[in-house]
């Protein structure tokens, strides 16, 4: 037969003729056979030969080889080891019909191929056992076919191949010895440990004890470190599967081997301008092993904060800082992937770390003459790049280092000390010298001179995290006061008032179309973020924004704008609530009562708290996640996070969807839920001022008394008068009552408009009538719930004591019972005494005639016992009569039947006896 020319035609028109797969399944099982039967040893290798290129290159094949294959090549593998060539072709075949074919195209509904050899092949654990054995060949293409094969397996069958190999003995140690081998091996075997280690909690604790850190620093240094190819990324994408969420092997690296293997990655060797997408990968995965380390290991592990906390303390001292610095800050010919990587690490390396934190504020970078502290270099970035990946990165910095840290925030508001208009007009690249204070409100104004509110929203989101539960740093920063813009436009106006300011900006830019689509979204958020850090909890600054009254009337209008977006008006809803949670004030038309009364006229209660609903309800609020977070880095993922798109140049994101990563890093996890907290606190408030408003009647027990000189008339009048106020007072609160009542009761229905409400809340009588009814109603319920209870107790005092009464009756009884018996028992001694002493004799009774009475009695019985006795024998001996004649009929002796039946009835009566 021409088996080329078979083979030609199978692979050509596998998936055209009709027959195919039926050929290919004769064809793949003659060359089978020939592998199997073949007795020519040049025969059978050919056919394997012919049997691997069919199977790589036909899906038919790989199916009709999966059918029956396996057993053969099997064989093949344990008991021709001495055949080289045999047991190479036997693993490359197996490797191949495990790959998939990368031109065919099969749909969801076929049978994958390479997936069902996988699974048929990872069945038994010995085929595992046997393939591992093979790695201690001394054949080189035999122990690299192996890995290839063991990688497929577990690519296609991970848990399995996993379990299998935990389950043979040093299944691991030979793996592992693989690093050692040749480098072609080395990289394959580092490949497939990668691939095993990924979620594996007990492989990865063996690999450990196997001496891994050791071998794959090795690995690190021979290559080359960060300038390395594609095996150091291979390398540290290992050591990050055994750091991840596994605080043992941390501890291990930390006391064994070390960090300044890691660090010694990061340096930067050669050319440092130069860096290709291979470095700024490795880069990135020795970043993401130092981000593993300061986050400890695993969220719900005991000992997470303190290993992150001695792995923070330890990568500080062996200087890493001075490297990420140089990665995030002064290289600023770094791919912004890296740059932002390496400020997200120094952000993790301070958070909640107060040594850290002293030292990165006592950090200066630059040479003489032009040396500065690095929180001002980070102020720059933000400030000046124009990667909004890399602001945020930054961002995150400022946000951890002032994170419980109100020294390092005190020290940073200090130096917000107002600078003259001409230094504001200075251009930010002029702005070495700054202070950190003086390049902030360079930055917060700088919008004056461009009307682009971009810096202004940066450094808005840098000032919210100075002032954050910090109370000194508010009232410090609220007594700033800017000069305008130019003389003629008034005098000096506090910073809060030119943040409100640029909020309004903000909006008519965005109503205009004079700003981006993209930054549109997110520079109201950001300086409303701003505006209620500053006003929590501080009541100056709250009396401070209610000082200029077209603030509230702005916010008012902005939380009932349709156009503005979810987020927006749920923050205005936010600040506005915060006007009233946190009001001290107690003139009138600047305190809590008069804010709710502007909510009740100019928006309603329905609309207002729809807001916080909306807000809660969007995408932003239910997905928040922690600031940052990242996906773990693996080969399939580094090519794209090596190159960061910056959101900023696509302008073609939807407004609507609210979908921008700077909202995402406005309302983390931990400000949303800060938020829903308030929001809890802001119902509560305004439900209780607005139901119990301020009294406007004086009550003074003076004044009801009658004056000297005042007749009886006027004192009438004039308590009438003040009887009327009263009633007015009352009517108003319980029309505020009723409205309140019913805007809760419909909050969140079918959405009525404003007219609509204010119709309804116009019906003032029938809303008291109502109103009176419900109060009565529930006064009577509250009553009757009173009295239900106290008939409850009523009835459980009555049943425990008729419980106890029935006890003291029934031993009452008992003891009655017994004084009765020892009367009578008393009686009778009395008597039997009053007879002896009256000399007359007591009855004694006849014991002989009790004696012939019983003996009497017990013959009458014995007779009758013995009547019946004696009838049943003589049913007995009818039956015995009847057997006999029977047996006799049958051929039996019944006279050698019953021989013996009486002696042995006597023997046992004897022995009775005997032992009684």
């Amino acid at each position: 037969m021409d088996f080329v020319s078979k083979y030609q035609g199978v692979v050509g028109r596998v998936f055209r003729n009709e027959n195919s797969s039926s050929n290919e399944d004769s064809y793949v099982e003659r060359l089978l056979d020939r592998i199997s039967n073949g007795v020519l040893a040049e025969d059978r290798r050919n056919a394997m030969a012919e049997l691997q290129a069919v199977v790589a290159e036909s899906q038919a094949a790989q199916l009709a080889f999966g059918a029956m294959g396996f057993p053969v090549l099997l064989s093949v593998l344990k008991e021709e080891r001495d055949d080289v060539e045999m047991v190479r072709g036997a693993l490359e075949t197996l490797v191949s019909a495990l790959s998939p074919i990368e031109y065919a195209k099969v749909s969801k509904n076929e049978v994958q191929p390479t997936l069902m050899n996988s699974d048929l092949l990872s069945r038994e654990v010995d085929n595992i056992s046997l393939l591992l054995s093979l790695l201690s060949e001394e054949d080189f293409y035999v122990r690299y076919y192996t890995l290839q094969l063991l990688t497929a397996l577990l690519t296609n069958t991970p848990n399995r191949l996993q379990e299998a190999i935990l389950t043979i003995p040093r299944g691991i140690t030979r793996l592992m010895d693989m690093l050692m081998d040749r480098e072609v091996i080395r990289n394959e075997a580092l490949l497939l440990l990668t691939y095993l280690t990924r979620e594996a909690e007990e492989i990865q604790k063996i690999v450990v004890f196997e001496g891994a850190f050791e071998k794959i620093f090795s690995i690190i240094k021979e290559e080359g470190g960060s300038e390395g190819g594609v095996v150091v990324q291979d390398c540290l994408e290992l050591l990050n599967n055994l750091l991840r969420n596994n605080s043992s092997n941390q501890v291990l690296l930390r006391e064994t081997v070390g960090f300044e293997s890691i660090i010694s990655v990061l340096k930067l060797r050669g050319s440092t301008y130069k860096f290709t997408q291979q470095k700024t990968i490795n880069l990135l995965s020795v970043l993401d092993t130092i981000n593993l380390l300061l986050h400890g290991g695993k969220q719900t592990d005991p000992g997470q904060d303190t290993n992150g906390l001695a792995n923070k303390t330890v990568l500080v001292q062996k200087k890493v800082l001075d490297h990420l610095l140089m990665l995030g800050v002064e290289s600023q010919w770094a791919p912004v992937a890296v740059r932002c990587m390496a400020l997200q690490c120094i952000g993790d390396l301070v958070v909640n770390h107060p040594k850290n934190r002293d030292t990165l504020a006592s950090k200066v970078l630059g040479e003489d003459p032009h040396v500065e502290p690095a929180l001002n270099s980070i102020l720059r970035i933000i400030l000046r790049t124009s990667s909004m990946q890399e602001f945020i990165a930054a961002d995150y910095v400022f946000k951890s280092y002032c994170e419980k840290n109100p020294e390092g925030q005190t020290m940073l508001a200090s130096t917000l000390i107002p600078q003259p208009q001409s230094v504001f007009n200075t251009p930010l690249e002029e702005d070495v010298h700054m202070s950190f204070g003086s390049m902030l409100l360079h930055g917060l104004i700088l919008s004056e001179s461009d009307g682009d509110l971009e810096t202004c929203c940066r450094a808005a989101s840098i000032l919210s995290h100075i002032l954050k539960d910090n109370i000194q740093c508010k009232e410090r920063v609220l007594k700033i006061e800017l000069e305008a813009p130019t003389p003629s436009l008034g005098g000096p106006e506090p910073l809060l008032h030119r943040m409100v300011k640029y909020l309004a900006l903000a909006s008519s830019m965005s109503k205009d179309g004079k700003a981006s689509v993209s930054r549109a979204i997110y520079v109201q958020p950001i300086i409303l973020k701003l505006l209620v850090v500053w006003l929590f909890d501080c009541p100056s600054a709250v009396q401070s924004f209610l000082d200029s009254r077209p603030h509230l009337t702005y916010l008012l209008e902005l939380i009932s704008n349709e156009n503005a977006t979810v987020s927006v008006r749920g923050l205005a809803a936010v600040l506005l609530g915060m006007c009233v949670i946190c009001n001290k004030a107690i003139d009138s038309g600047k305190n809590a009562f008069s804010i709710v009364d502007a909510i009740s006229q100019k928006v309603g209660f329905t609309s207002y708290l729809l807001r916080f609903d909306e807000m809660q309800k969007s995408l932003l609020f239910t997905s928040a996640k922690p600031a940052l977070a990242r996906k773990p880095l693996t080969r399939s993922t580094a090519a794209s996070m090596s190159e960061i798109n910056d959101v900023d140049e696509n302008e073609n994101t939807d407004q609507k969807n609210e979908d921008h990563p700077m909202l995402a890093m406005l309302l983390d996890s931990q400000f949303v839920f800060f938020l829903k907290g308030l929001e809890e606190k802001i119902r509560e408030q305004i439900v209780e001022i607005y139901s119990h408003p301020k009294s406007q009647v004086v009550v003074v027990p003076a004044d009801l008394e009658q004056n000297s000189g005042e007749d009886d008339k006027e004192y009438i009048k004039r308590l009438k008068r003040f009887v009327e106020k009263q009633c007015l007072e009352i009517q108003d609160l319980l029309s505020r009552n009723a409205t309140l009542a019913e805007d809760l009761t419909k909050r969140g229905g079918s959405g009525s408009s404003s007219s609509q409400l204010e119709h309804r809340t116009s019906s003032g009588s029938d809303r008291v009538l109502i109103e009176t009814l419900r109060r009565d109603l529930h006064e009577t319920s509250q009553r009757l719930e009173t009295l239900k209870a106290e008939k409850a107790k009523i009835e459980a005092e009555s049943s425990a004591h008729q419980n106890l009464a029935a006890k003291i009756e029934s031993d009452l009884k008992s003891l009655s019972d017994a004084y009765n018996s020892l009367e009578e028992a008393n009686f009778q001694l009395e008597r039997e005494v009053k007879a002896l002493k009256s000399g007359g004799a007591v009855a004694v009774p006849d014991i002989e005639e009790i004696k012939a009475e019983a003996r009497e009695e017990a013959q009458k019985e014995s007779e009758a016992e013995l009547s019946d006795l004696l009838v049943c024998l003589g049913q007995e001996q009818s039956k015995v009569e009847k057997l006999s004649a029977r047996l006799t009929e049958l051929g039996e002796d019944v006279d050698k039947l019953l021989e013996g039946i009486g002696d042995d009835m006597g023997l046992q009566e004897d022995e009775e006896d005997e032992e009684e």
